[in-house]
């Protein structure tokens, strides 16, 4: 269905199929890894609903704003037409499906990924965007929860066709203003990245001529397009830096006997993809022990500890975790999933640890990388064996996070630190200089180079992430503790009331 921009404005909840996350929506298609499937639990969406059912009988909000903040406020489907070059002078028509929901309009613009994936589909994409509405919420990012999706397999297209699908996507989206700065903002998901939201930059500077605020039309750009650096890494550090939060705090260390830091933690990371490859890599970085690594067509384990900078490498070159040096092959990446661990990071796609597999699963901690990687009856089971969930709406928000900072910078149109960086770096040389001239101390370079040092932009942009994580992570565990919840459930409760009183305030 295609829709006005006029109608879309005025007329909200009135898009196709937009009632309290639809009980019909289409069924998920086969998830990427063999093995993990789940069965008889529901689709996406109906996960999502239990979730947010189950935080909301923990709140005193009224059940009409309780059904607002659940309400998907519009969806579009657009099937669109690509010229596709097949031989040499020989050229055809091919129609893709593509789809846009808009969770939540109570901050604007609302904000979400666009995924490339044979599993998209109208209840995927509607899932995705509520789990970004309230991600967004317990961040205290001011965005509504979106997301987008075409069921295409971006592996059996070329660079050239892939531009091409991408701008018709956007132009349709456009078209419906579907995508604008003060509107909807997309960002990377499954299967793409900067590449394609260059692409998607540039279709929309073209029908937006004169409209200098026209790169915050998308985030996770190219950095020489307006991208912001540090982007690309920001879901993997957030992931890390949950994690780290946990292992501060005495009843997590008491309960599983750990000593504090992330340090000796033995780590297995499913997905060899941005979120689980930049996760695997901190952890590395911090002193945790990478011992297995799950991809689709195979894991490996090392109990000694795996480089993720050359296994990433490797993958690139061979498209196969199998030969990586000092580690075991398993062809049925469930093997791997199930062994024994400290913390597991699931970083793929929804579904992951399901009620087939959770009783099998060791790990006391899990850090969800993914967006819904394990379903509701998969935590019932890993919470009566003790296990503790960091859920994907906090541990996976460091995206969204570094996304709102890239948006800012292109509406302020300068890079962070450009104004600040060298006077910082001058005022703590002259205090060094003074220091040396009263005390009679001299300082080494390296030493003047440490003090004086000035924040460029992704340092801030870390610093940025890294109290926003801290922050959310301590909002989240005191609610789940005050509530007696899960930290799922007290993540959900943190959100609602922060959407509850955002609509109470608007006199919704």
């Amino acid at each position: 269905m295609m829709l006005s921009a006029g109608y879309r404005k005025f007329a909200p909840f009135a898009l196709r199929d937009v009632g309290s996350f639809c009980r019909n929506a289409i069924p998920l298609a086969p998830r990427r890894f063999s093995g993990t499937e789940a069965s008889d639990e529901g689709d996406f969406l109906s996960q999502v609903k239990h979730y947010y059912d189950k935080a909301a009988a923990n709140t005193t909000y009224s059940q009409g704003i309780l059904n607002t903040i659940e309400r998907c406020h519009s969806c579009i489907e657009v099937n669109f037409a690509v010229k596709m070059d097949l031989k040499e002078k020989e050229t055809d028509i091919k129609i893709f499906r593509g789809y846009r929901a808009e969770h939540s309009l109570h901050r604007l613009p609302t904000k979400g990924g666009i995924r490339y994936s044979l599993a998209v589909d109208e209840q995927e994409i509607k899932a995705l965007a509520a789990l970004m509405t309230f991600k967004c919420a317990v961040v205290d990012v001011p965005f509504g929860g979106a997301k987008g999706g075409v069921q295409i397999d971006p592996k059996a297209y070329t660079i050239a066709q892939l531009e091409e699908i991408t701008k018709a996507y956007a132009a349709a989206l456009i078209d419906k203003n579907f995508i604008a700065p003060g509107l909807d903002v997309p960002a990377p998901d499954v299967g793409t990245g900067p590449r394609e939201m260059g692409w998607i930059m540039q279709a929309y500077k073209e029908k937006s001529p004169g409209n200098i605020d026209f790169s915050a039309c998308v985030t996770g750009k190219p950095v020489s397009h307006g991208g912001i650096r540090g982007r690309n890494s920001s879901t993997g550090l957030g992931v890390y830096f949950c994690l780290r939060e946990a292992l501060r705090f005495e009843p997590v260390l008491k309960k599983y006997g750990f000593a504090p830091g992330v340090k000796g933690k033995s780590v297995i990371v499913q997905g060899l993809g941005n979120v689980g490859y930049h996760s695997a890599k901190f952890c590395h970085e911090h002193g945790a022990k990478i011992i297995g690594v799950v991809e689709y067509n195979g894991a490996i384990f090392d109990e000694k500890g795996i480089d993720p900078n050359a296994l990433l490498e490797h993958f690139r070159k061979t498209q196969s975790l199998a030969h990586f040096r000092n580690t075991k092959f398993y062809p049925n990446p469930a093997e791997v999933l199930e062994m024994q661990c400290d913390v597991l990071i699931p970083a793929a796609l929804e579904g992951t640890i399901n009620a087939q597999n959770a009783d099998r699963i060791k790990a006391k901690i899990i850090i969800e990388g993914a967006n819904g990687p394990t379903t509701p009856k998969a935590e019932e089971i890993l919470e009566a064996k003790g296990v503790l969930i960091v859920p994907d709406l906090l541990a996976n928000a460091g995206g969204v996070t570094v996304s709102y900072f890239e948006w800012l910078k292109n509406l302020s149109h300068i890079r962070f630190g450009r104004m600040t960086k060298r006077y910082e770096e001058s005022k703590w040389q002259n205090l060094l200089d003074s220091v040396e001239r009263h005390q009679e101390k001299k300082f080494s370079l390296e030493e003047r180079a440490l003090i004086s040092f000035g924040a460029g932009e992704e340092d801030l942009v870390r610093s940025g992430l890294e109290d926003t994580m801290i922050n959310a992570f301590r909002e989240v565990w005191h609610t789940a503790e005050k509530k007696r919840v899960n930290m799922r459930t007290g993540a959900y409760i943190v959100a609602i009331d922060k959407l509850a009183n955002t609509y109470i305030d608007l006199g919704i």
